[in-house]
């Protein structure tokens, strides 16, 4: 759907709580990790932080981002969702133990149809959507390779002012 929203350019952008955000894709993902025999650790959020974003084409990013950790991390270890915020911006982070990247290379995953590793599920559209997901809010998604370890995904976005509570 997330796909299909960004080709039509049907976005419906909103000030997005990113507590509120986190917490539900975190909940969602809790049954992947328990499905898959993983351990996932969500961070707390503060909760003034938010953001200018599509929350549905946004949790899509994240939903995508913690299904690929799930999917190449190494068994029984754990993947972790963080957020960290300045003045200016927001950064969430998906960190996994997948070994790390093949060759090293992190720009290559968000090409579309890009699949790596022995699990070849799904259609290898997943990142490429996410990148372009965070892309429409204004944001940057990366990928960082720690050889031997894992990886991290980091979600860079602008942030706005808090909401009056």
């Amino acid at each position: 759907m997330a796909a299909a929203r960004l080709e039509l350019e049907l976005q419906k952008r909103d000030r997005v709580r990113v507590a509120e955000l986190i917490e539900e894709v975190g909940i969602a993902a809790a049954f992947q990790a328990n499905d898959r025999g993983h351990q996932l650790l969500v961070e707390p959020v503060e909760f003034g932080i938010v953001v200018d974003a599509d929350p549905q084409i946004l949790g899509a990013a994240l939903g995508n981002l913690l299904q690929n950790a799930f999917k190449f991390t190494r068994p029984h270890s754990k993947v972790s969702l963080s957020t960290h915020a300045t003045a200016e911006r927001v950064v969430i982070e998906v960190a996994d133990e997948c070994g790390g990247l093949v060759g090293g290379d992190g720009e290559a995953l968000f090409r579309a149809h890009e699949q790596r590793g022995a699990d070849r599920t799904g259609l290898g559209l997943g990142l490429s959507i996410s990148r372009r997901g965070v892309e429409a809010t204004g944001g940057e998604l990366r990928a960082r390779d720690f050889p031997g370890r894992g990886c991290i995904f980091t979600v860079d976005l602008p942030r706005l002012p808090a909401l009056a509570v």
